[in-house]
């Protein structure tokens, strides 16, 4: 098997290869003096070389914010990295249509919501709604989708009893808020609920939001991941390839 030559990158800085990155942190301690010795300090343990402290701004009484720019002398080998990710041809509104009417037979039941304590509803919205996101029509517009949009704060239970009546096909969980990975205990315990349900199987899981991936969601055990700059018909998409497998396009 041929072996990819190692192609190693540093941060991009004011030139080429030169290591400069920027990182930003609090710190509690009142701004001062010792405050900015203390981030450079701070910066110096992470690895940067000739830390200079650009920002010092106190953003609560006895908190310092930071910013720091220096040197790093890390490198990635780019061509050692493998990232799994959704790979499925994108294709359009007309063709979906196409597929679902003439393949399936019939539309694809798809049941979205924000769980647990997670109150945004912009990621389930852009996917599901009729009005969609970036000049893309959500699912709701599309004539082979019946797409069901719960909102935010349900419950798993509550999720999976709607999945159930609808008879769905998919179920769509969005997760904006990840404060303490919330987001990943939120998703893994849908996962482990459908399991213990004996109805993992029975639904196409996909998860969604600003720091999830197509790895995390399968770490998580979903079927797949949609991160930042998702649009309506990537799903969609995935949902024909998923229901109605690969073959010609719509004449």
């Amino acid at each position: 098997m041929h072996k990819t030559e190692p192609k190693h990158l540093r941060a991009y800085g004011d030139r080429e290869g030169d290591g400069m990155v920027q990182m930003s942190f609090t710190l509690a301690v009142p701004k001062g003096p010792k405050a900015k010795e203390a981030a450079r300090r701070f910066a110096e343990l992470h690895g940067l070389r000739d830390p200079l402290i650009t920002t010092v701004e106190e953003c609560a009484e006895g908190f310092s914010y930071f910013v720091v720019y220096g040197h790093s002398h890390h490198s990635i080998d780019i061509n050692a990295i493998e990232v799994p990710d959704v790979e499925i041809p994108r294709l359009d509104m007309k063709e979906i249509d196409h597929r679902i009417h003439n393949r399936l037979g019939r539309k694809i039941v798809v049941v979205g919501a924000c769980t647990g304590s997670d109150a945004h509803t912009v990621g389930i919205d852009a996917i599901l709604n009729m009005k969609g996101y970036a000049g893309e029509k959500g699912l709701e517009a599309y004539k082979s989708f019946e797409a069901y949009n719960l909102g935010a704060q349900v419950e798993n239970e509550q999720l999976v009893e709607r999945a159930q009546s609808l008879q769905a096909d998919a179920i769509l969980v969005s997760q904006v808020i990840t404060q303490r990975n919330c987001h990943k205990d939120n998703g893994r315990a849908l996962i482990d609920l459908l399991t213990r349900l004996g109805l993992r199987e029975k639904f196409i899981c996909l998860f969604g939001g600003p720091r999830v991936d197509h790895k995390l969601a399968l770490e998580l055990g979903f079927d797949a991941g949609f991160g930042p700059g998702t649009l309506p018909g990537d799903v969609a998409s995935y949902l024909v390839h998923r229901l109605c497998g690969d073959g010609e396009p719509a004449s």
